[in-house]
């Protein structure tokens, strides 16, 4: 999900309870930002595994570029350019 968006959608939720998914999958599909980015949702029913992890050769692997302020929260993960 586009970080970008996290504050809005809190703000558009503003408290109401989230009792179904439906009611997520709308609050979600109605946020805006200021500058006019709109979200696509909808509800993946697929399962997935629990418990995966991943190896820290693996994550090592990843281009991930973090922010000069709380780079654990704020980085870009970019592709990796393989010669």
């Amino acid at each position: 999900m586009e970080h970008r968006l996290f504050s809005h959608i809190s703000m558009n939720w503003r408290g109401r309870p989230l009792e179904d998914y439906e009611t997520v999958v709308n609050l979600i599909g109605t946020t805006t930002n200021t500058k006019g980015l709109k979200v696509k949702v909808r509800l993946d029913r697929r399962r997935y595994r629990t418990g995966v992890s991943v190896s820290h050769e693996a994550m090592h692997e990843l281009h991930l570029v973090r922010a000069a302020f709380h780079g654990d929260w704020n980085y870009v993960l970019k592709p990796r350019m393989d010669n």
